[in-house]
């Protein structure tokens, strides 16, 4: 297993922080080289538009989206990084900014039985819809799905990095 967080724009050294705490050596991503050397990516929440266009610019998009259609590459997205899953062969649509903007920012318990005591930080966050019914549920907020599994991607809609919540990192290591 070789871990690689996308470090083109967005809250990079808070997942690297995270990581760190987890003793789990990892790589930047910054080229098509550094994708293809790793088995697990983190895509950090920034500006979802932006990292898409920083990963076609570097002709990185392309690989990113095949490897992980065919399941090579695992691809954990908070926030932004969920919008981009969404557009890779997903089972779910996103609604970018679906909780509000920036001002609109909060924190919240969310209900998991996987996680229980989950916590969740939620800055201009999306909101999942048009879920396929073979995606897995793993936290909510109200009714609202807010941490999802589809297949080789974990994806939610808060920020685990800004409040150290070290289990969702554990589990995508371990589990996806």
């Amino acid at each position: 297993m070789k871990v690689g967080v996308l470090a083109l724009q967005g809250s990079i050294i808070e997942h690297e922080k995270m990581l760190e705490s987890l003793d789990v050596e990892f790589v930047r991503v910054r080229t098509k080289e550094d994708l293809e050397a790793v088995s697990h990516l983190i895509i950090p929440g920034g500006e979802s538009s932006t990292l898409q266009l920083l990963l076609e610019q570097k002709g990185m998009w392309e690989l990113c989206t095949s490897r992980a259609k065919r399941k090579e590459l695992k691809v954990m997205g908070t926030c932004a990084g969920a919008i981009l899953c969404s557009l890779i062969d997903s089972k779910f649509e996103v609604d970018r900014n679906g909780f509000g903007a920036q001002q609109n920012s909060f924190s919240a318990s969310l209900e998991s039985k996987k996680f229980p005591k989950l916590e969740g930080v939620f800055i201009r966050a999306p909101r999942f819809k048009n879920i396929d019914d073979s995606v897995q549920v793993l936290a909510t907020f109200g009714n609202e799905p807010v941490l999802i599994q589809d297949r080789n991607f974990l994806v939610m809609s808060f920020h685990p990095e800004l409040n150290k919540e070290k289990r969702i990192y554990e589990y995508f290591l371990k589990s996806i």
